[in-house]
């Protein structure tokens, strides 16, 4: 059960760390505003784009990764011990 636990607290580490920059990088305009939740800008490049792209998959990888690795394997294990 704590690999699991293990498991899920990495990637919503990893994947929260990876979200943050990359929302300090693009969605930052300044210290004195909206901080990594701002407005995405308009003039992005090809990088930039990416990068967006890739902000959000780590975001959703970041909740999805927890909620299978907290909560359906754990009730896959139980159903499985429930059926032995």
């Amino acid at each position: 059960m704590a690999d699991e636990f293990a498991k899920g607290l990495g990637i919503a580490t990893t994947a929260g760390l990876a979200w943050m920059v990359l929302s300090g990088w693009y969605t930052t305009p300044g210290f004195e505003d909206t901080q990594l939740l701002g407005e995405i800008p308009g003039t992005l490049d090809m990088y930039g784009s990416l990068a967006i792209l890739l902000r959000e998959a780590f975001f959703w990888f970041a909740i999805f990764g927890m909620v299978f690795f907290w909560i359906i394997v754990p009730t896959m294990n139980k159903v499985r011990r429930a059926r032995s």
